[in-house]
This record gives structure tokens, sequence and C-alpha cells, in this order.
């Protein structure tokens, strides 16, 4: 009886990592097993089962409707027992010492953490965090590898692994030089956005994303005048006179003075920055105790908009 529930947790083991990565060959690196062996586990399982868990396509792989259901019911589980001995020494720490690793974009780490970091490390001083400044798709990689306890940013496409709760809800605004038209109205329209010439961040960042998005479902057509690295940069530039830009509130705390700053909020909807973490892991008692200081109490409601955009974004 014992083997055959090594035997089983082997197979559910070498399915989940092969649903989660798309690849039976990446599952099989990640599992440090042969390709022919994770292949056999699972067409295993598929016996048993009486059922096909892939759609198999060379080398691709693809959930069917089986698969799916399958692994709604594994992949925690095999989590949970995979990180027992990890989970088991966090759970034993208090919050006397240890580590707090957080991984975080630019926004996050300039505009969002030094508040709530600085609450968190006057309480708890023995407490080691260090801060990690990733791209997006570093931060979900580390999430999916445990590198991280949590990160912190604002995602359009979460894969499904993963878990999100809010902690702020930020808009958008335009900001001008103050001798620029635009800088006089009371109210910006799209018509008031087309044919300007902008300032933008890189183009993968989230913020960019959504805002280009809104831009051709509104086809308002406009010109970038130049792109630069972050939003410190685009606010500078910005005030120089090189062009107009759409930046998060959230980067508008410290704002030069030689900014003109209009909202937005019938142009673009309202986001969230958030907590990220794999689904099924267990935080440790540092994460759990700043995230109870930030006020992250329950998963992100998104509006219909949003929901919209995201689907949109996902598709591209």
């Amino acid at each position: 009886m014992a083997k055959y529930r090594y035997d089983r947790l082997r197979q559910l083991r070498a399915f989940c990592f092969a649903a989660e990565l798309g690849s039976i060959s990446r599952a099989a690196e990640r599992l440090e097993l042969t390709q022919p062996s994770v292949s056999l586990q699972i067409q295993s399982l598929e016996r048993e089962l009486g059922v096909i868990l892939f759609e198999r396509r060379g080398p691709r792989i693809r959930l069917t409707n089986d698969g799916q259901a399958l692994h709604a019911m594994a992949q925690t589980m095999v989590a949970n027992i995979d990180d027992l001995p990890t989970q088991f020494a966090k759970g034993s720490q208090s919050l006397d010492g240890g580590y707090l690793d957080i991984g975080a974009g630019q926004s996050s780490t300039l505009y969002l953490l030094p508040p709530l970091l600085e609450r968190f490390m006057a309480q708890h001083p023995n407490v080691q965090v260090r801060l990690h400044n990733l791209s997006v798709g570093d931060m979900l990689e580390a999430l999916r590898t445990d590198r991280m306890d949590f990160a912190v940013g604002a995602v359009l496409d979460l894969p499904n692994e993963l878990r999100y709760q809010a902690i702020y809800s930020y808009g958008l605004s335009l900001i001008t030089p103050p001798d620029h038209p635009l800088a006089e109205r009371d109210v910006i329209s799209t018509r008031d956005l087309a044919n300007q010439d902008y300032i933008i961040p890189p183009r993968d960042m989230t913020t960019w994303r959504l805002i280009n998005l809104v831009f051709e479902q509104q086809a308002i057509q406009y010109r970038v005048k130049l792109e630069v690295g972050s939003w410190e940069a685009v606010k500078r530039y910005v005030s120089l006179g090189f062009g107009i830009a759409i930046v998060s509130n959230v980067c508008l705390a410290e704002a030069p003075a030689n900014l003109a700053i209009r909202s937005l909020p019938d142009i673009f909807p309202k986001r969230t920055y958030g907590a990220i973490s794999r689904r099924g892991r267990a935080l440790s008692p540092p994460a759990r105790r700043f995230l109870e200081m930030s006020g992250m109490d329950m998963p992100t409601e998104l509006t219909a908009r949003q929901s919209e955009l995201n689907a949109t974004i996902t598709r591209e």
C-alpha cells in the first residue's frame, strides 16, 4: 500500500509539473528525471483513471477537460507535500528572526513599499528583509520556484498557479508641462488625448500595456516622441517639455512641481497593486505579518471593464 501511494504521488507530481510548464521535457528537467520516465508516469496515470489528460501535438501539450479537472484537485496537494519540510521549518520560526523575501517591480519598489517596509521593520527589527527588484517575467518564475515569499506588483495576466490579493487601488493621470494647452483643461476627453506627442516607459510595463490597449479600443491616434526606462525618467522628460505622458497615480506622490496633473477616471479603469504568491504555499510568519499590516484581507474583485481588458490583453 505504501508503494502504491508513493507511485501515485510521483505520477501526480509529473502530471502537475507538465501541466504547469506546458512541456514534458521541461517537467523532466525540473524533476531531474528523464523525459521517457515522466511520459510513462503520466501514461500510467491516464490508464488507471481511464482518461486522456493531455492533447499532444508534437512537443507541445495541452490539458484536456479531464486534465484541467484533475489539475485543479491535485496541484495544491502536490505543492503542499513537496513544500512540507520548508514550510514546517518556517512555521516553527517566530517574528524574532528569519528572512522575508519580497519580489517587486520598479513602481512597487520606489513608491509603494517604502512606507509599508518602514512600519514592518520598525516593529520587527530582527527579521531580515530582502527586496528583489525584478521584471514581471522573472518575478513570476521566482514565485513558481519558491525563491520569494511573495511579490508585489500590478499584473494583467496572472497564471492559474498563482494567487493575488489587492493592496492598493490606483487610477491614471495625464501629466504635461505647465504651459501645455491641456494643462488648463478641467476635464480631459479621449479627443484631447489624440494626436499628441507622448513620453512612454518600456512597452512591456503593465501600465503602458493597459494605456495602449485603451488607445486601440478608442481608436486614439498618438505619436511616441520618446521611450525611456523608468517612470522617474518619464516625469523628468515631460517636465522638460519633450511631450506629455499618462502615468499611474502611484508614482505621483512626489511629482515635480513643474508638472500639471489631470485625472483621467472616465477614460481608464482603476487597477490595483497587490501581493502575488504561489497557490498551495504556506506563508512564513514574517510574510503573514507583513500582509496583515498591509491590510490585505481578501482577493481582488475586478470590475467588469477591467476583467474585459485583462482577457483581451491575455489573448494578445
